[in-house]
């Protein structure tokens, strides 16, 4: 593709795994590399990274940047979003661990700015999540819901963060709360409570994501699973927002306005 065609995007976290990846597939999806940031400690500092070095400063990452993709630390993301306020850039934020403040400080940055915020960016969970909000209204708590998530050995949290978020689209199907959400079974726990959405967490191997949601009825079983074989699908993603949010007014979107899924 023709560089003076592509829109320039800048990375934040650009030395982690999920940065460089996005950066692998940048210019296949319309951008090319203008800004990488990383924290001031990072061993990557001055490496290259597409067309950019990788820099603590901000302010050069986010020059002449159309966008910015950030799968960054939790530390320090206030001042980042007050940059990207400041430049008016469009934003994808794949950070996770961020805490209410900071959630709060997303929601009233959208009133300046188009964004995204996501914790699955892969085109296929996000289909599935508007199939399973379906599935549940249609279904009802006559049907039983059990979600199964499974990632490899050094994952250090359970549930995923995508097992959570396909519970909440079976939750505004069933027009329910997370009241309604148990994690494993052990013991004398007597017979299953109609509406309980029950979640379990399985780990081995080198498993990048699997997530299997159950409906099951008495005569009947309906099952939804997505499998995820490599983590170039959330990258792929996260670009394809980025491209979606360029031109777009400020706004909070969502990975299904992304895909055109309610439409």
């Amino acid at each position: 593709m023709d560089n003076k065609k592509l829109l320039n995007l800048c990375i934040a976290g650009a030395a982690g795994r999920m940065g460089r990846m996005v950066a692998s597939l940048a210019e296949e999806e319309g951008f090319r590399v203008s800004g990488a940031l990383e924290a001031a400690a990072s061993p990557s500092l001055g490496q290259k990274l597409g067309g950019a070095l990788i820099t603590s400063d901000i302010n050069e990452a986010l020059r002449g940047a159309d966008a910015v993709v950030e799968f960054a630390l939790p530390e320090g993301f206030a001042e980042r979003l007050a940059k990207y306020l400041e430049f008016g850039i469009p934003c994808v934020i794949g950070t996770t661990g961020l805490d209410a403040s900071s959630e709060a400080a997303l929601k009233e940055a959208s009133e300046k700015i188009p964004l995204i915020r996501a914790s699955n960016f892969s085109l296929g969970v996000n289909l599935l999540a508007g199939l399973l909000k379906k599935a549940a209204s249609v279904l009802g708590s006559d049907y039983d819901v059990e979600i199964l998530e499974m990632h490899h050995r050094h994952k250090k949290d359970a549930p995923s963060g995508t097992a959570l978020f396909l519970a909440e689209k079976v939750e505004e199907g069933r027009k329910v709360g997370r009241e309604s959400e148990i994690y494993g079974r052990r013991g004398q726990i007597g017979e299953r409570p109609r509406g309980e959405i029950a979640i379990h967490a399985l780990r081995g191997g080198d498993v990048v994501g699997d997530h299997t949601v159950i409906f099951a009825a008495e005569g009947e079983r309906v099952e939804f699973t997505h499998k995820a074989s490599s983590r170039s699908n959330f990258a792929k993603g996260a670009l394809k927002a980025a491209a979606f949010l360029c031109g777009k007014k400020a706004g909070f979107y969502t990975m299904s306005d992304v895909i055109g899924f309610e439409k």
